[in-house]
């Protein structure tokens, strides 16, 4: 009859299905028991009534004279003439026979269930018997013994039994159990003087009638129709029942119209046809209650962990109450997968071996379930399978919370339980609704979501703990910052998920662990991507969160591209999801803000002090002004800030701060200079030069407009620039040859800076060169000499020798003697033919030469004779050609008159 009652409610089964997804009941506590898949009776049929009635059919089936039926599915349309076929014998145990020592269960072995030898001889050894309610039991000597006692049925209880069934066997000789309505036959063969008092007769009677309400009313084989006489007379009787009990005499008028009702409603077949065959405990979700009772029997009513060593037997014998059941092999497999789910979770979740029956349990449930296109079945197993993957999925969408290396094993066996129970759904769903699913594998992305989502509270709870960690530890000096530490524990946890989870997950996620550190990646980043956005400025902190985090990131990343080197795509999709942090460029932008900051202040400074500044001889024994020391120093105690700043790029930041020092400097150095005049400044005019011609005349009176622009000259060259005195003027050379002397103290600083930063050879690094701030030194320097050399420095050639560095002093002084050279020759050359010279002339010109020659020889204290000489030449040679030039004018002129 294979799955005749599958069809049983079939519209009110199918009722609230619609072409959505297969959605999760409500997922059960550990603590209790779990909740029952197959759907509520509807009765209030108590658990020890149940297993009254399962004892009832199995005793009922294994007595019965009829042979066994095929374990085969038989659809649909073809159970309207499956009870007709002819039954082939079965090789099933009878209840008689004798249990005897055996090899190994099969069962046992091929689901992975260990042996129980060791714990029964350890229960013998304690005891012989076992106490059940008000009875005592002696262990089993036959598989009807067994069963009496794994099901916990009194002795009293199973002799009524046998007894009544064999008076209903001596009034039906060669019918069928099949063929019968079992509690219809046992509540007419038993009185009230069967029992011990008339209370219990009433209380088993009541059982009955529920037992015939839920199989034939609540729950029949096929749907009933609202016209259905049968059914209403039913419920008539058994709502009388309910005050007073049942007259169930051989000649009763009441015990006569329960049974019309009773078998018209049983003998109900698909096609209108009166079967043969009584239905009355093969509805679902009846059949599905009693037959997970009698699964039940399967573990050691001693020890509720393990399955007996005659599980083989017992689920032969089992098959028999399959006719009456309605149950095959398919309902078997799927029944007997929740009975040891359940016991699993009835015991704690402590017998990992049960857990593993149940996946191996579960992969011939899988079979089935694409072998059978029964919509009642795919309902159940729908809510069986959501139950298990509402389970799993609990711990399994945290599975760090849960798991740990010692109990990584049963990881894997939740993660199998998961996975298939979700990708048997989808299948499921997809042929239940006949339409096409887009290949997707769905185990796949289960798991994918259990690591995305484990990683995520993973996270959630580091950074929980590191928090709450730091607090405790807030008074102590200088704290690391929570996603410095956060970094380095997320890092460890990466490992540990490498080495622990992911080959468990592998199986069914090969990426595991790349999916695994893209999420933490990104968890991370989303923490880091809030304090960047909460930094001002750049601090010891800040840097040493973003380095932290390069660092996990370069780990991370690492991680990911290992694990999907193989993938098909090489990694691309996986690295494609690591939105980079960027803590290189964001540490670039906070170093340089903090360059632009410094050289904003040091441009303030220097505006501000240099508009205070005196050049100040007495300001210290350097003769440097007091601004050139300070800026010095702000400049150093900058450059070394910056090397002390904790990031791996001072090479190629370097430039772009000393390039920002070097032009403040060199603002400073063109302030210091400015307004000291250069040698143009006090160079007279000169007075336009004329030729001789036929009227010109050797000596003449000097115009007086020429006298006065001459007059003019001289004033615009003594008081032009004039505010600075030459002891300001030499102070200002002291502070700039002080500056370029500092300078190349701080460029070799801040090459072995560069250095000990191991960055010497980088190719990027800049050299830490001031050059512009040298150049406007040297310029600076010659500018000023050249000044103080062309101003009336006669009498203040002494206050430059006492004054000027002695470093600097002979190059001043040198430009002093040149402009003095200078200004002799213009002395001679200037005025053109109003300036002339006689023979007399020339010995007191050379004399004065001598004179100034000797000014800065000063016997040998002064200059060098080498340098004196060196720019003397020009000037001798000139004034020698000019005295000669004059006496060949003279003499020429005199010959000249002699000849008129």
């Amino acid at each position: 009859m294979a799955t005749t009652q599958l069809r049983t409610n079939k519209n009110e089964y199918l009722a609230n299905s619609d072409d959505t997804e297969i959605g999760f009941l409500q997922p059960f506590d550990d603590a209790g028991d779990p909740p029952n898949p197959f759907g509520e009776l509807g009765l209030d049929l108590s658990q020890s009534e149940l297993r009254e009635t399962a004892y009832e059919v199995l005793i009922g089936a294994c007595r019965s004279s009829g042979a066994g039926r095929p374990l085969t599915y038989i659809s649909n349309s073809e159970r309207t003439t499956e009870r007709s076929q002819s039954m082939t014998s079965s090789s099933s145990p009878s209840l008689q026979r004798s249990l005897t020592s055996s090899a190994t269960s099969k069962v046992k072995k091929a689901l992975g269930l260990k042996s129980s030898s060791k714990k029964k001889n350890e229960d013998d050894s304690e005891s012989a018997s076992q106490v059940i309610g008000n009875s005592v039991r002696k262990r089993a000597g036959t598989v009807g013994e067994l069963m009496r006692v794994q099901m916990r049925v009194p002795e009293q209880i199973d002799s009524r039994v046998r007894r009544g069934l064999l008076r209903v066997a001596a009034g039906q000789l060669g019918r069928r159990i099949e063929s019968t309505v079992l509690p219809l036959e046992l509540l007419q063969q038993f009185r009230s003087s069967d029992f011990p008092s008339q209370r219990e007769y009433e209380t088993w009677q009541r059982r009955i009638l529920k037992i015939l309400e839920a199989g034939l009313l609540l729950h029949p084989h096929m749907p009933l129709a609202k016209t259905e006489m049968a059914s209403q007379q039913l419920q008539k009787i058994l709502c009388g029942a309910a005050d007073i009990p049942i007259e169930t005499g051989k000649h009763s008028k009441s015990m006569e119209l329960l049974r019309n009702a009773v078998m018209s409603l049983a003998c109900r077949s698909f096609d209108g046809s009166v079967s043969d065959i009584c239905h009355w405990a093969d509805g679902i979700p009846l059949n599905l209650h009693i037959y997970y009772i009698l699964l039940e029997s399967c573990f050691d009513v001693n020890d509720e962990t393990s399955v007996i060593e005659e599980v083989d037997e017992i689920l032969e014998l089992l098959k028999k109450t399959w006719v009456i059941l309605g149950i095959n092999q398919i309902l078997h497999n799927l029944c007997f997968f929740w009975v040891l789910f359940c016991r699993y979770i009835k015991t704690s979740l402590l017998e990992d071996d049960l857990l593993l029956a149940s996946v191996n349990m579960l992969m011939e449930v899988e079979k089935d379930a694409k072998a059978t296109m029964d919509p009642a079945y795919s309902k159940i197993l729908s809510s069986t399978l959501s139950y298990i993957l509402g389970w799993a999925e609990k711990r399994l969408l945290s599975y760090h919370a849960t798991f740990y290396r010692g109990n990584i094993d049963i990881m894997q066996s939740i993660l199998s339980l998961g996975a298939s129970s979700a990708k048997i759904l989808a299948e499921d769903l997809s042929h239940e609704h006949r339409r096409k699913r887009r290949e997707v594998d769905v185990a796949y992305g289960r798991v994918d979501t259990y690591i995305r989502s484990s990683m995520k509270n993973a996270f959630s709870q580091e950074k929980d703990s590191v928090i709450s960690s730091r607090q405790s530890t807030k008074y102590q000096q200088n704290p690391l910052h929570v996603l410095s530490i956060l970094a380095q524990n997320i890092c460890d946890l990466a490992f540990n998920e490498k080495e622990i989870y992911s080959p468990a997950l592998k199986q069914w996620h090969p990426l595991a662990t790349g999916v695994a550190v893209v999420t933490l990646h990104t968890c991370y980043g989303n923490e880091l991507k809030q304090f960047i956005t909460g930094i001002s400025e750049l601090t010891p902190e800040a840097i040493q969160v973003l380095l932290s985090a390069e660092k996990l990131e370069k780990d991370l990343v690492e991680m990911a591209v290992a694990d999907s080197v193989d993938s098909e795509d090489g990694g691309k999709a996986i690295i494609q999801e690591m939105n980079p942090y960027e803590t290189e460029t964001v540490i670039a932008n906070l170093v340089k803000s903090w360059i632009r900051t410094r050289l904003d202040r040091l441009k303030q400074w220097i505006d501000r002090t240099l508009q205070q500044e005196v050049w100040d001889t007495r300001s210290n024994t350097g003769h440097f002004a007091p601004s050139a020391v300070e800026v010095l120093r702000i400049i150093d105690e900058t450059l070394e800030a910056f090397f002390l700043l904790p990031i791996p790029m001072h090479p190629v930041l370097l430039p772009e701060l000393v390039s920002g020092l070097d032009n403040c400097l060199h603002s400073y150095i063109i302030k210091a200079k400015s307004g000291c005049g250069s040698r143009s400044t006090f160079i007279p005019n000169l007075p336009a030069l004329s030729r001789c011609t036929t009227g010109s005349k050797l000596f003449k009176k000097k115009d007086s407009s020429y006298m006065g622009s001459l007059k003019k000259s001289q004033v615009r060259t003594t008081s032009g620039d004039g505010s600075f005195t030459i002891a300001q003027l030499c102070v200002r050379i002291n502070t700039l040859y002080n500056i370029r002397k500092e300078l190349d103290v701080l460029e070799k600083r801040a090459i072995s800076n560069l250095r000990n930063s191991g960055f010497v050879h980088d190719d990027n690094a800049g050299n830490g060169k001031f050059e512009v701030s040298v150049s406007g030194c040297i310029e600076g320097i010659q500018q000023i000499s050249e000044a103080t050399a062309y101003k009336e420095l006669e009498q203040y050639l002494e206050t430059v020798s006492v004054t000027v560095h002695d470093r600097v002093r002979t190059r001043v002084i040198t430009e002093i003697m040149k402009a003095s050279f200078e200004g002799f020759l213009l002395v001679i050359l200037a005025g053109g033919p109003s300036r002339a010279f006689t023979l007399q002339d020339a010995e007191l010109i050379e004399e004065d030469f001598k004179f100034l020659m000797d000014l800065f020889w000063s016997n040998g204290d002064g200059l060098p004779a080498d340098v004196i000489d060196k720019f003397s030449v020009t000037v001798n040679g000139v004034q020698l050609t000019r005295i000669q030039f004059c006496v060949f004018c003279v003499i020429g002129m005199i010959r000249w008159q002699r000849s008129f």
